[in-house]
């Protein structure tokens, strides 16, 4: 099994994988979108691997952190979560915000991930409050980015805002900014949709 890549960038594709060159062999990774960002063609990377085995495939999901793998992991032993799923969990909620939405009880922040609705949502909370390593949050950040996601929800709420309307500029935003920073850009961004 592999588990990690060290070597040069080749390609990156609009499937958000990226060819990466390790000693004359091509790997084809997936990453999330965050990640493709980052990789730039022609430079050196490292990325820790989960190389998921089917009947059908053998599949590589790259991560550059190691909570990041730890958490996908810990994702696709949820019932009815694939791994196409955990990484758009991944690319919507980095580990530290998804560990603090599941100890907040925040199933409306897991339904802004493409492909989850509320009752998924619900049931994935129920089993990840038992798998997910709460430790991670080791930063005692009080203003951690679960929080501030949270905060902007009830404040647009109570500003008469829908729930769709809610989602949708939720799911544009960085999840990891402060809650100043997501209530002045949402509400910019629902401005300009409403005007």
């Amino acid at each position: 099994m592999i588990g990690s890549l060290r070597g040069e960038v080749l390609d990156r594709n609009l499937d958000t994988t990226v060819l990466i060159e390790v000693a004359g062999v091509g790997y084809i990774v997936s990453v999330t979108e965050r990640t493709l960002a980052e990789l730039e063609p022609g430079t050196e990377t490292f990325l820790y691997i989960h190389h998921h085995v089917t009947e059908t495939a053998e599949t590589l999901f790259g991560f550059r952190a190691k909570d990041e793998r730890i958490t996908f992991q810990t994702l696709i032993k949820t019932n009815g979560v694939g791994p196409s799923i955990a990484m758009a969990v991944l690319a919507t909620h980095p580990p530290t915000a998804l560990v603090d939405i599941v100890a907040n009880n925040d199933v409306a922040a897991l339904t802004l991930v493409s492909g989850i609705g509320k009752k998924t949502a619900e049931r994935m909370m129920v089993e990840l409050r038992d798998r997910l390593s709460l430790p991670m949050l080791d930063s005692g950040d009080a203003t951690s980015p679960g929080s501030a996601v949270a905060e902007v929800r009830e404040a647009l709420a109570g500003l008469g805002y829908g729930t769709d309307e809610i989602r949708d500029v939720l799911r544009d935003l960085p999840s990891d900014a402060p809650s100043a920073t997501l209530l002045r850009d949402a509400l910019k961004s629902l401005g300009a949709k409403r005007a």
